[in-house]
């Protein structure tokens, strides 16, 4: 069964005056000879995108879109009427978002994160940036702690909502966040909470044990290359922090504080410092 809007393995089997004639034993699709291999061969199996044209017939394009069918993605709108907007998917081929399925009217040259499906009456790929009504509600495949991809969608007083790993939704704490984050950056994250109702705290630090046994070989590699110093201490602002290691404070602190307890760093307010050899040793033999 071929699959409309994503990738299929198709077999070429003739040469007609629009393109190569492709099949999966059942239904045939053309592609272009702009899209088709110079080498292609009749019998050939071809790794092909295949999409509905404007009349109806199955195409196919080599072409990687910027997104398939059952994906967020965050597209370009090309054009508006009164039915709705398309939006460029990087194929030649754009995705229409119908005036129904658009949270808020769409504008030429602006960028939205959109949910893309097949239309069930006429199998055409299709968009919408309604996205609460495509958010999977069930987190069995997530724990706190888990590393996951995010894809920045909108943000309010709270902080930034994100898409996680393509299926969930959660939330990026302004408070949290020492950047500026907009609609459609994608980011590591990490599982920082899974509160009632399945709603999820999203953090851009490692969670747990693990983020300071993390920080600590960052901050020492960092030490080790800025000649054993770095000019950020107690009183350093959140922001300086960020800007210069890209963590918070509490977490900044934590690391600098455990490599404080194994003697390896010397701390004060605007400064941390690699500990030299001797004061370790003097202080070794103290205990």
């Amino acid at each position: 069964m071929i699959d409309i809007g994503k990738f299929n393995e198709l077999r070429f089997i003739k040469k007609t005056d629009p393109g190569l004639i492709l099949t999966d034993g059942e239904k045939e699709v053309v592609l272009p000879y702009v899209h088709a291999p110079q080498e292609a061969e009749i019998g050939d199996n071809m790794h092909v995108f295949v999409y509905i044209h404007s009349d109806g017939r199955l195409m196919a394009t080599t072409e990687t879109p910027i997104a398939m069918v059952d994906e967020f993605a965050f597209l370009e709108v090309v054009d508006v009427n009164e039915q709705g907007a398309f939006l460029n998917m990087g194929i030649g081929k754009d995705v229409f978002v119908p005036e129904r399925e658009q949270k808020r009217p769409m504008k030429v040259g602006q960028k939205y994160v959109v949910f893309l499906y097949t239309d069930e009456r006429n199998e055409r790929i299709t968009a919408s940036s309604r996205l609460t009504d495509f958010i999977d509600q069930d987190m069995h495949d997530l724990e706190e702690g888990d590393e996951v991809s995010l894809l920045i969608f909108d943000e309010s007083d709270l902080g930034y909502s994100a898409i996680i790993n393509q299926k969930y939704a959660g939330l990026l704490y302004h408070n949290e966040v020492f950047e500026d984050l907009q609609p459609g950056d994608v980011k590591r994250g990490f599982v920082k909470k899974i509160r009632e109702e399945n709603k999820i705290d999203l953090s851009l630090q490692v969670i747990g044990f693990r983020h300071i046994l993390d920080l600590k070989d960052s901050l020492l590699l960092e030490l080790q290359e800025n000649g054993g110093i770095i000019n950020l201490g107690d009183k350093s602002s959140p922001e300086e922090i960020y800007n210069q290691l890209k963590i918070s404070k509490k977490a900044f602190k934590k690391a600098i504080g455990s490599l404080y307890k194994e003697r390896l760093v010397l701390v004060s307010d605007d400064s941390v410092k690699l500990a030299p050899p001797s004061s370790e040793k003097i202080d070794q033999n103290a205990d």
